[in-house]
């Protein structure tokens, strides 16, 4: 499975657990780290969880291996390492203060068909 396609099915179960503001961004002109983020946020951390356990029974259904999973205790910044794939959900606050987008400003956005059957 190539990597933007699996950057779509993260990004739909996302999605799936209502999570706001869904963002990728392609890091291969701007980082060593991954190939893509996900960024995206929930209003609470009981949803911040939901979020990342959503990914993690994703990946489980599609054979894919998630890495690491850092920060679920505490669901604030929780990051899902999925490989060349690094999802970063955050609770809404700290979203806004870490801003990764704009630290990250020089990553091509990556279009997303969310909520797009067929």
């Amino acid at each position: 499975m190539k990597n933007k396609e699996l950057v779509e099915i993260i990004a739909e179960a996302c999605d799936d657990k209502r999570a706001e503001d869904i963002v990728a961004l392609d890091m291969n002109q701007v980082s060593l780290v991954a190939d893509y983020f996900l960024i995206c946020h929930g209003n609470t951390e009981r949803q911040v969880q939901a979020i990342a356990r959503g990914i993690q029974e994703s990946m489980h259904e599609n054979e894919v291996d998630v890495r690491r999973v850092e920060g679920f205790e505490q669901a604030r910044w929780i990051l899902v390492d999925i490989g060349d794939i690094v999802c970063h959900i955050f609770h809404k606050d700290e979203r806004h203060y870490y801003n990764l987008e704009r630290l990250w400003g020089d990553a091509a956005r990556v279009p997303l068909q969310l909520g797009q059957e067929g």
